[in-house]
Order: structure tokens, then C-alpha cells, then sequence
């Protein structure tokens, strides 16, 4: 199935953080937050005609923005450009 966001709206794929610390120290599941950057997957036409952001980008969002989706068994986000902080 393929997704196509309406209006100033981009579909985002959480980027897993790493499990462990520089000094090898491992965080257990339970300590981890949920990650607040992502890999931009799909894009509105109205995102891509302004050019805030492309596909593959990776950006920055805020804690509790958007709304979580599933798709084919894998979890995504859909925002609007106004809730995604920057990107890398």
C-alpha cells in the first residue's frame, strides 16, 4: 500500500537510536524514550511545491507531534511541516 499525505502533511520513519553508550554501557528498554528524529518517506504536494523538505531528509520533530500510522507492519508518523523542528 502506498501513502500519499494531504495538505502541508509528510510521512516520517522513526530513526531507532542506539542501544548502547559510547563506553559500552547497555540501555535497557524500559530507560529509552522514543526517538525524535526520522527519515522522511512521502511528502504532500503542497511540501514538495514550497521545497521545505525532500524525501530522504532527516528532521527533527518535537516529542509528542504527529499522529502514529501503520503501514505493510511498519510504524510511521504523519506531521505537518509546522511540527517538524529542523533538519540534519
Amino acid at each position: 500500500m502506498t501513502f500519499k499525505p494531504l495538505g502541508k502533511r509528510v510521512l516520517i520513519e522513526r530513526v531507532e537510536e542506539p542501544t548502547t553508550t559510547a563506553t559500552g554501557i547497555i540501555i535497557p528498554d524500559n530507560a529509552k524514550e522514543k526517538p525524535l528524529s526520522g527519515i522522511v518517506r512521502a511528502i504532500s504536494a503542497k511540501v514538495e511545491e514550497k521545497g521545505l523538505v525532500s524525501l530522504g531528509d532527516k528532521v527533527v520533530f518535537a516529542k509528542y507531534a504527529g499522529t502514529e500510522l501503520t503501514i505493510d507492519g511498519n510504524k510511521y508518523l504523519v506531521m505537518t511541516t509546522d511540527e517538524i523542528l529542523g533538519v540534519l
